[in-house]
């Protein structure tokens, strides 16, 4: 079958419109490792999906789901031991204090749970985010997605800029006063909250601020925002969905930021594909949530989540993936940023562990959206899947599963310098 045929097939059978990656939709059939294998036989190196975090098709993954859905798979509303050990060793994965979890099966819902969760436990309603940020789907949580920065009175969600080096809302100004610049937008948002009767709950964000692009972050600003949200009774919700497990060398991205937060949320990578996602916080807070809610998910903290969600801890440990993400990461991030001299339109490389962003820039250093799709196509050409995004949708987004290793990031190197000879000659 055909691409084009298969292409039209979808758009009858799902409608026109849902999301397709490149110019010419890749037709994918098969994952193993760090690749994908079309319809044609070719293989890709994956440098992009975080959903299968220990690699496509993981044999212990994979041998986990096989045994314990030959075994047993029910709802929540049984005891089973397994899903009671995953939520205690998911738990103390964080601080002291985070001693508790709620499953479910996307970030989205996990997300909303923490925004019930943090209103509950405020008596508030303001939900403070960036203006930039993704955090999923359903009707109350896309009310955060590239929100204006400005909004109407009265609002229970409004959004501050997000802490940035390279565009900053103080141009030519010294760190110091850029952190300071973004601190007094957050007070000022808190306070219009407070006026507005609404009252302040806390503020959610990407921990690294993914979607935002991988922005430098001013120095002490994720921490002195911190104190300012809970200083004004409100809590801090860290997404983590991105940023989590492993993928910046460190087990959570707010470890590399520097602050700590009431709630997390957790999604993609925790199932290597099977859907599972979790927020945890203090047993108080979701003592708080539990008290008054009903909420139930029918296909979490069920005995085949557990199940999967211990063998991919288990992969991360036993294979040392954390300290390959930090040791492969650094080499690739470094690499990057030496070829940034060789191109006008490298404006700025960027990023933590194996999460790297390259801004794509025009004469002058404005966004340049148009080229950076090119590049991702060109390098899509030459077998490896990337994506684009920031704010401005001119970042090339390298997001490969942890498994990626310093010959796979080689072989990528190779390919990109023949992208940057064929766009420079």
């Amino acid at each position: 079958m055909t691409t084009t045929t298969l292409l039209a097939r979808r758009e009858r059978a799902l409608g026109a419109g849902a999301p397709l990656f490149y110019t010419a939709p890749l037709h994918i059939v098969r994952g193993e490792g760090v690749y994908l294998f079309d319809a044609d036989g070719r293989r890709y190196l994956d440098m992009y999906n975080n959903v299968p975090c220990v690699g496509h098709a993981h044999p212990h993954v994979v041998d986990a789901m096989v045994r314990q859905q030959g075994t047993l798979n029910v709802h929540s509303r049984y005891l089973h031991e397994g899903i009671v050990a995953f939520a205690e060793r998911l738990a103390k994965l964080h601080p002291t204090g985070m001693e508790s979890v709620i499953f479910t099966c996307s970030g989205t819902e996990a997300n909303e749970v923490a925004l019930r969760m943090a209103r509950m436990a405020t008596g508030r309603r303001g939900i403070i985010c960036t203006n930039a940020t993704y955090h999923g789907n359903s009707e109350a949580v896309a009310k955060l997605t590239r929100l204006g920065a400005e909004q109407p009175a009265g609002d229970d969600v409004r959004a501050i800029p997000f802490p940035e080096m390279l565009r900053p809302i103080v141009p030519g100004a010294s760190e110091a006063d850029i952190c300071d610049a973004y601190l007094d937008r957050l007070r000022a948002t808190i306070q219009g909250f407070e006026k507005s009767g609404a009252g302040f709950a806390g503020l959610i964000v990407c921990s690294i601020l993914a979607n935002e692009g991988l922005p430098d972050i001013p120095r002490g600003f994720m921490k002195r925002a911190t104190e300012m949200v809970r200083a004004a009774g409100g809590l801090v919700i860290s997404d983590e969905v991105q940023a989590g497990y492993c993928r910046t060398g460190r087990w959570w991205g707010y470890e590399v930021t520097g602050f700590t937060p009431d709630i997390v949320v957790t999604g993609k990578p925790m199932g290597n594909g099977l859907p599972l996602a979790a927020t945890a916080a203090s047993k108080a807070l979701i003592d708080t949530f539990r008290a008054q809610t009903r909420y139930f998910n029918t296909f979490a903290s069920s005995p085949l989540q557990a199940a999967v969600g211990m063998a991919v801890l288990d992969v991360i440990e036993r294979e040392g993936l954390r300290e390959n993400v930090g040791t492969v990461g650094a080499a690739l991030k470094a690499a990057l940023a030496q070829r940034k001299g060789r191109c006008a339109w490298i404006g700025d490389v960027r990023g933590h562990g194996l999460f790297i962003g390259i801004e794509v820039v025009a004469d002058g250093g404005a966004p340049d959206r148009d080229r950076t799709i090119d590049i991702v196509n060109r390098i899509k050409d030459k077998g490896f899947l990337t994506s684009n995004a920031g704010a401005f949708g001119n970042v090339v987004k390298i997001r490969p599963p942890l498994v990626f290793s310093q010959r796979h990031a080689e072989e990528f190197l190779d390919a990109f310098d023949t992208v940057i000879d064929d766009l420079n000659g």
